[in-house]
């Protein structure tokens, strides 16, 4: 028995070892939005488009960020009021008449969700339509629930323009207050970091894709390239969804003798925009994990049997072997398992630092790993039981009923 344990303690070593050392360095947080700011060479015209479901509680605190922008530039603003029943367009006029800014805010009334589209998308799809008259340089797509730093569109935009970038993304900072907060949403973040190292996503030549829905500038031109957002209408991930379609289909060459070049997207952290969206118990955030977890396997069995079996592997082995090699006196079993735990917790504490949390709590990934764990197989139980996923009052059929 201890030589088998030893073997998978040897295996988990080094898969960590690989991660660390291979795998984009996908556990550092230097791909931050505010790190190395540079003074706007232009400015483009930007129409940022919100969807918005029931959100008047937020709007007074995440539609103000957007309207006092600090960008010099022309923006204008598209709120589509999904269909909502708290008075969410009501709320939003009152913000905007508040700032003295009616102008600049255009509300739009959606209509009924049409087969084969995502709620938020068929939002999306017709606060572009709208804002597409005006014939912007660029869109940017955020939710209801972020509050911008003033600086945050300026930063986006001088990205794009100086890096020559199709588009831009953050992921803005997520709220970590409640106990479940701090314990499982800086885990959220490095989970996805993992499974899209930031540092492939941004290099043109990995054909790695993502970005973060709640704060995306892409160019006019890059959406067109693509064909809008119709292309990705059924996706319940519908951020990384666009990114990929953004990269892989690319740019066309001026040479015909030439292919085309990959898009060019970047994806990092923000420090200073920010959730608003409280998640104060563990049903919520495993609601939320739940709801999409599946659909990052591609619904495949294969790869959710590789999840529960890698994911204790990766994760759990270590502690466990510190645990049976002290029970057992084998200190070659328990200082393997050490030196695993170690790397792991080596591996988490910067995305615990960057979210400010205890330290103590980068220990603690061993057992936020099994919740996460079995937040994925519900996730799949869901599936399977024609679920779907459930967002806004909205529960979408499987994919293959859409």
């Amino acid at each position: 028995m201890g030589v088998i344990v030893l073997g998978l303690m040897l295996l988990s070593l080094t898969i960590w070892l690989g991660l660390l050392c291979f795998w984009g360095q996908f556990w550092r947080t230097d791909q931050q939005l505010e790190i190395g700011e540079t003074q706007l060479q232009s400015l483009p015209m930007v129409c940022a488009v919100v969807p918005a479901r029931n959100e008047a509680e937020l709007l007074p605190t995440s539609l103000r960020s957007l309207l006092l922008q600090d960008y010099p530039g022309s923006l204008k603003v598209f709120l589509v009021d999904d269909r909502s029943t708290d008075g969410t367009a009501n709320f939003a006029e009152g913000v905007a008449h508040t700032l003295g800014k009616p102008e600049q805010l255009h509300i739009i009334s959606g209509v009924s969700l049409p087969p084969g589209w995502s709620g938020k998308l068929w939002a999306v799809e017709q606060g572009i339509n709208s804002a597409s008259l005006f014939a912007p340089d660029y869109f940017l797509l955020t939710d209801a629930d972020i509050e911008h730093d003033p600086g945050n569109l300026r930063r986006l935009v001088a990205k794009a323009v100086q890096e020559d970038l199709d588009l831009v993304s953050v992921m803005v900072r997520l709220r970590c207050e409640s106990f479940w907060e701090k314990l499982l949403i800086p885990a959220f973040v490095f989970f996805f970091q993992k499974l899209y190292p930031f540092r492939w996503v941004n290099n043109p030549n990995n054909p790695t894709a993502a970005a973060a829905g709640g704060s995306i500038l892409i160019s006019r031109e890059a959406l067109e390239r693509i064909g809008g957002i119709q292309v990705i209408r059924q996706a319940l991930i519908d951020d990384c969804a666009l990114a990929d379609a953004v990269k892989q289909i690319g740019r066309q060459s001026n040479s015909s003798f030439s292919p085309a070049s990959p898009g060019r997207i970047w994806l990092g952290l923000s420090t200073l925009t920010q959730s608003l969206r409280p998640y104060n118990s563990l049903a919520t955030i495993w609601d939320m994990v739940a709801r999409s977890a599946y659909t990052q396997l591609n619904y495949s069995p294969l790869l959710l049997l590789g999840t529960l079996v890698g994911m204790p592997l990766i994760y759990l082995v270590p502690p466990m072997c510190v645990i049976l090699g002290a029970v057992w006196s084998n200190w070659a079993i328990a200082l393997t398992g050490l030196l695993g735990w170690f790397l792991m917790t080596f591996a988490y504490y910067p995305t615990i630092r960057f979210y400010k949390c205890s330290p103590w709590l980068a220990l603690s990934l061993p057992a936020i790993a099994f919740l996460y764990t079995l937040m994925t197989l519900d996730s799949a139980l869901r599936y399977w039981q024609g679920r779907g996923g459930a967002w806004k009052g909205r529960v979408y059929p499987n994919p293959d009923n859409f």
